[in-house]
């Protein structure tokens, strides 16, 4: 009995390694089919210029109080942090770089993932179960170009953008937390977000944030392909697509900090 417990626990975890497998596979097909068929002909600039309004401009709301409240709360566990440590007129410093280089592009990829992936997930899904897709198949209108580059680019350009607004709000947030609850007088905030901002910080949290997009986007599209089964599949590629973006955002996350404190702090 336990024997074949044993082997049942087994033969479950080699089926996810394989279909995880698979799983990368098939994404890997898609993405290349999208490069091709974007390389051979872009589409149409207002289905790129639509979906970076609905992307972008349609997250930034939520992004942005998500940013402010980061920053506050950046700021409160700072302060708590540094007591009797560290002087607080570091405490920008701070808030700062823990922004610019990781709560910024990390909470915005969460939450633009949370929000536009379900939706991309969603509107492709429907698409899909209602035989829309193949029907511009019939037509003649490849459904990579037409569907998938649009959004994976838009979220590629737009995700880099709503992370700048990010990185401000948190910041002012923390101003804000810092000037009129723990006391920090405006000045010594401000000269040291002066004293130690890098362009190098900055840039790395740009560079997380195209790979995030493009994360967002790609997985999406992906799963709104890939849905079966009516409703019901919609609701599944829905929650598929938001789980895999978060995921594979922490863990993109982990490996671009390993390769850019290598790459572009080396020299710090």
């Amino acid at each position: 009995m336990e024997q074949s417990i044993e082997r049942t626990g087994i033969q479950y975890i080699f089926d996810r390694i394989t279909e995880a497998i698979a799983e990368l596979g098939r994404v890997s097909i898609m993405y290349w089919g999208m490069i091709k068929s974007g390389l051979k002909r872009f589409p149409a600039e207002r289905l790129v210029v639509a979906q970076m309004d609905t992307i972008g401009v349609g997250s930034l709301g939520l992004v942005l109080v998500v940013s402010l409240f980061t920053g506050g709360v950046a700021a409160v566990q700072a302060a708590y942090q540094f007591e009797n440590v560290v002087p607080l007129r570091y405490l920008g410093a701070v808030i700062l770089r823990s922004v610019i280089i990781e709560l910024g592009p990390v909470l915005t990829a969460l939450v633009v993932g949370g929000r536009v992936g379900a939706a991309i997930a969603a509107e492709l899904g429907s698409m899909k179960v209602t035989e829309q897709i193949d029907a511009l198949r019939a037509m003649g209108i490849n459904p990579l170009r037409f569907l998938v580059v649009p959004r994976v680019l838009a979220s590629t350009i737009m995700l880099p953008v709503m992370t700048i607004f990010s990185d401000a709000i948190a910041v002012f947030g923390g101003f804000l937390v810092a000037v009129f609850a723990i006391g920090v007088s405006p000045g010594t905030y401000l000269n040291s977000l002066k004293d130690f901002f890098y362009y190098k910080d900055f840039l790395s949290g740009l560079i997380k944030a195209v790979f995030f997009g493009n994360i967002i986007g790609t997985m999406g599209c992906y799963f709104g392909f890939a849905t079966e089964g009516g409703a019901e599949g919609v609701g599944v590629a829905t929650t598929r697509a938001v789980v895999s973006s978060c995921v594979l955002v922490l863990v993109v996350d982990y490996m671009l900090a390993s390769a850019l404190f290598q790459v572009i702090f080396a020299d710090k």
